[in-house]
């Protein structure tokens, strides 16, 4: 996949299917999105084409938002690029920037950039200054350019309409199953490996302290979980602890770290990518070490039954 900045030169293009959208999360109603592109793309001979922002618009233009993203710049990356995505463009989105109006976006960067003949966007779909710009407002500009649109209608499951903010509202409450479920994969995220305490050595479980990429990413609800760990094109099953570490320390820093099964190698500074697969129980403080230990050791086993079944 081809990744352009705002500000890339890109290589003339014929003609390209796009759709737009801050595709926070990746859920299934975003891939609905993206399956269509490439759909449509492959009818007509033209290129696949998304168009994204960083930062999120939300962090810009409501900036004490404590509303976290569940979609890293890297994450997005990686994760359009596997749905089969030919090209992604990251515009830096700033104030100057959201004060754009439908038609001037459409026309400097869909229109003039991309050479779209056609455009994807979801059923909920809003842009430009103070978000006026919708379907109808799309359609109108698409035959002022010579450009066709598809609204791509709401993901449905249990009746229930998929959302970013559902996926993150199911991980706050540690409801890990429905937060995978709406999303169609594993929730992750990806960061690199720091120094911590150490005490998980001392404890006979070295332990991988995950510094994420992204300070506005949503971790899911303290507690300890089985992960799947990613070190280059390496995956191995862990168990990840989030919270504070009540047993040893009374700080109000999260730490998120894992113990990788089956692994002894100095990965400090190394990029990580940790997929979420079970939650196991909420953190709590021991009364004792060994206490601490027979705990872990329980909650190893079960990530050896997972990883041992292969189901994920």
């Amino acid at each position: 996949m081809k990744v352009y900045s705002d500000r890339s030169e890109i290589e003339k293009i014929k003609k390209a299917v796009v759709t737009v959208g801050s595709f926070d999360g990746l859920h299934r109603g975003h891939f609905k999105i993206l399956e269509t592109v490439k759909k449509v793309s492959a009818e007509t001979d033209a290129a696949s084409f998304v168009v994204t922002f960083d930062p999120h618009p939300r962090s810009v233009l409501a900036q004490n938002s404590e509303v976290g993203i569940l979609t890293s710049l890297e994450e997005k990356k990686w994760i359009v690029e596997e749905a089969g995505i030919e090209n992604l463009m990251v515009i830096h989105f700033t104030r100057e920037f959201s004060q754009q109006t439908s038609e001037e976006f459409i026309r400097k960067f869909v229109v003039e950039k991309l050479n779209a003949s056609h455009m994807v966007i979801g059923h909920d779909h809003k842009f430009g200054r103070d978000r006026l710009g919708d379907e109808n407002k799309l359609r109108e500009i698409g035959e002022q350019f010579g450009f066709g649109v598809t609204a791509v209608s709401a993901e449905c499951l249990d009746g229930e309409t998929i959302s970013s903010t559902k996926v993150r509202n199911f991980l706050i409450a540690g409801e890990l199953d429905k937060a995978n479920l709406f999303l169609g994969r594993l929730y992750s995220i990806c960061g690199i490996v720091v120094k911590g305490a150490q005490r998980g050595r001392t404890l006979g479980f070295p332990t991988a302290n995950v510094q994420v990429d992204d300070p506005k990413k949503s971790i899911p609800k303290n507690g300890v979980y089985v992960v799947r760990c990613s070190l280059g094109s390496q995956s191995y099953y862990g168990v990840m602890n989030i919270g504070y570490r009540p047993t040893f320390e009374n700080k109000q820093e999260i730490v998120a770290e894992a113990n990788i099964l089956e692994f002894n190698r100095d990965i400090y500074g190394e990029k990580i990518k940790v997929e979420f697969v079970k939650r196991l129980r909420d953190e709590k403080k021991f009364d004792s070490k060994d206490a601490l230990i027979h705990q872990i050791e329980t909650d190893k086993k079960e990530a050896e039954k997972i990883a041992s079944s292969k189901k994920i």
